[in-house]
């Protein structure tokens, strides 16, 4: 099992953002968080990453503990987040915001630059161009790549798809699909129920903190409970 989440509990404060979760990722796997703004799946992101310390539980990686780790000892393990928003360095220049993301990481900067622009030509194009005067599609793809430079067999992605049309929503799954294929698993927070479940695995519908279920993308994907809540149709 490449990710382990035993008992997670996490707080801001007196608040409880997370209610004892356990779940897993195995490796080569695209597994999916969802829920409601307020569910606790950006929390479990922050949490694995690094940038939440956990009041509760364990996370292991690759069978190693890394809730008491610290975030570059994280990273350098092979483990990479995206955040919700983006968050590029906008007065950086495209090829600078990636050069951050092997920031601690021996060797193969360039080789992994190339591997980003393959996946994402547009960003060669625009490789001296200012972060901040890029689309928010190209900045969701800058992001990705800032992400992938540290060669992480584990990305967590928080959101990707927020604010953006549909046609560069399509191509950025389409992208998460053929990361995975090269061999990086992913866990995707997503508000796009619909498409997140036709990309995974498997899914878990988290609910107040608390995991309210848990199966196949395909079987999530047919409940109408799913249905009803999260792709805005009826129950049948």
């Amino acid at each position: 099992m490449l990710l382990e989440l035993e008992t997670l509990d996490v707080a801001y404060g007196a608040v409880r953002a997370i209610k004892g979760i356990s779940l897993a990722v195995e490796e080569g796997e695209i597994v999916t968080l969802l829920g409601a703004n307020g569910a606790g799946k950006t929390t479990t992101l922050r949490a694995i990453s690094g940038l939440q310390r956990p009041r509760a539980g364990v996370i292991r990686y690759d069978g190693r503990r890394i809730d008491t780790m610290p975030v570059h000892d994280i990273v350098a393990a092979g483990v990479s987040h995206v955040p919700e928003g983006r968050r590029v360095f906008p007065q950086m220049s495209v090829y600078e915001n990636l050069q951050m993301g092997a920031y601690g990481i021996r060797g193969g900067h360039g080789e992994q630059a190339a591997r980003v622009f393959e996946l994402f030509p547009v960003l060669e194009q625009r490789r001296s161009q200012l972060a901040g005067t890029l689309s928010g599609g190209e900045q969701q793809m800058l992001a990705i790549g800032r992400a992938l430079m540290s060669r992480p067999r584990l990305l967590l992605l928080d959101e990707p798809s927020m604010g953006l049309a549909p046609l560069v929503v399509a191509t950025i799954f389409g992208i998460i699909r053929e990361i995975n294929q090269q061999g990086t698993t992913v866990l995707l927070v997503e508000q796009n129920a619909a498409q997140a479940l036709r990309l995974a695995t498997r899914g878990y519908v988290l609910e107040t903190g608390n995991i309210a279920m848990s199966a196949d993308a395909s079987t999530l994907l047919s409940d109408p409970r799913v249905r009803e809540a999260y792709l805005g149709e009826g129950a049948v």
